[in-house]
């Protein structure tokens, strides 16, 4: 059984192991595969292993002894999955492993945009602190956000863990999703559809897949509803939000502020415009990378081939 992982160095820089996939067969591990790398290196596999590099249609027909994709992450996109699903190709993914560390992001933004911790920090490493005739300062406006209603679009697991903690905080939540699960347990939780949630919430976070309708849920016409003081969070994907819209907003204080971990090309331009926009936080998608995540990616990711190996495949996502 021959095995290629094509980008393996952000599931793994070092500090993971490979041992327990390499013990299914002949394993050869890539850091990092371009798109016309793909069918040289995939070659004779008969199991790829792939985070973001995309297997097409052209370049499947080009490896017939491929039996078997697996996903070292949740969204499935870059895959053609009907083709796979017609060559009899199966293909899984790893869901749920990232659902603590995604909501722990979600909240490191909001809270950064709150309280501004880093920049009061930093002003105190500049002898700011030192300076004040008062025993505190801060330049920046402090928010409380107890109280506050939290708007979550898509209400998955990492949605209604992210409602765990924004209840935990005492906050109000508006909930918006596909499909309403009964949510009676949540004492401060409603429904809404999204034209409220957008012109009630105090925050928005995003934690919806990106499909045809959700593809730039977020543009000039949704930034409109939302209150000038709202905050908007995404952590879920880059192309859910029409970034110069976003930039715009945030320019002319239509909205107070941003916190996003994705954007929609990745790694993106270095002329993006949210680079320059207001009160606009990004950090580079790290919301899944948590050691603790990874090894958890892993852990299912292993056990995802060794079951279909052994002839009862699980999290198959073209069945």
């Amino acid at each position: 059984m021959n095995i290629v992982v094509l980008d393996g160095f952000t599931l793994n820089p070092g500090d993971l192991s490979w041992e327990r996939i390499r013990q299914l067969g002949a394993l050869t591990i890539y850091d990092r595969t371009s798109v016309d790398e793909i069918v040289e290196r995939s070659k004779g596999a008969e199991v790829v292993l792939t985070n973001k590099v995309p297997l097409a249609t052209d370049t499947l027909e080009r490896l017939p002894d491929l039996k078997y994709i697996g996903v070292l992450a949740t969204g499935y996109n870059i895959i053609d999955i009907d083709y796979a699903r017609r060559r009899g190709i199966a293909v899984t993914n790893v869901p749920g492993y990232s659902t603590d560390s995604v909501a722990q992001l979600t909240f490191a933004l909001l809270l950064e945009l709150c309280h501004r911790v880093q920049r009061h920090s930093d002003r105190v490493a500049e002898g700011k602190w030192s300076r004040s005739p008062d025993f505190c300062f801060w330049d920046y406006p402090l928010i409380e956000l107890s109280g506050k209603a939290m708007g979550i679009v898509g209400f998955g697991e990492i949605g209604q863990k992210v409602a765990d903690i924004a209840s935990a905080l005492g906050m109000d939540i508006l909930g918006y999703s596909r499909t309403r699960t009964d949510q009676a347990h949540r004492k401060n939780f409603r429904w809404a559809d999204l034209d409220e949630l957008l012109e009630r919430s105090d925050v928005i976070s995003l934690h919806c897949p990106l499909t045809p309708q959700t593809k730039g849920l977020i543009n000039r016409s949704t930034l409109a509803k939302m209150k000038p003081a709202a905050f908007l969070l995404n952590t879920a994907r880059g192309s859910l939000v029409e970034e110069a819209d976003l930039a715009a907003a945030l320019d002319q204080g239509k909205i107070a502020g941003a916190g996003l971990d994705v954007l929609a090309v990745e790694p993106p331009a270095a002329d993006n415009p949210l680079f320059t926009a207001k009160n606009c936080l990004i950090t580079p998608h790290i919301a899944w990378a948590t050691k603790e995540a990874r090894s958890r990616l892993m852990q299912i990711a292993t056990e995802n081939l060794s079951a279909y190996l052994e002839g009862r495949p699980q999290h198959v996502v073209n069945p």
